[in-house]
């Protein structure tokens, strides 16, 4: 899927000042970014939207907040870049796994293997003077 536009509909912004390095600075100016997803409103497949839905809140909105960098530009590139990520992960189908029967040559081996084991174990214990 190709990135979603910071303008998409379903997206709202809001901005908050960070903690972190950066001094004065970091308290007067509001660049961390909280990306709310409103995941109803997004254009994408049913089943991709469930897995979303399952990460978001009660109100199926989900909250991406970022606060890595010193620029809120970087920051919010960072947001979208981890919406996208969740994105594709949420698009991902796992391979359906077969449960298969093992070979009769391969259950014959595994058969031979444990009476070779048992005949060493039978072998081991005292030895009685036959005397």
């Amino acid at each position: 899927m190709a990135s979603l536009s910071p303008s998409h509909p379903a997206l709202e912004w809001s901005f908050v000042t960070a903690g972190g390095p950066g001094g004065q600075h970091v308290n007067k100016v509001a660049t961390a970014v909280m990306l709310r997803v409103h995941v109803a409103a997004l254009d994408i497949p049913d089943r991709v939207a469930l897995k979303l839905l399952a990460k978001a809140g009660k109100d199926g909105t989900l909250v991406i907040v970022a606060r890595r960098y010193k620029s809120q530009l970087q920051n919010r590139n960072d947001a979208l870049a981890r919406l996208d990520a969740l994105i594709a992960k949420a698009r991902f189908v796992p391979k359906v796994r077969r449960a298969t029967k093992p070979t009769r040559a391969s259950g014959e081996r595994r058969l031979g293997a444990k009476k070779v084991r048992s005949d060493v174990k039978k072998t081991r214990g005292r030895i009685s003077s036959a005397d």
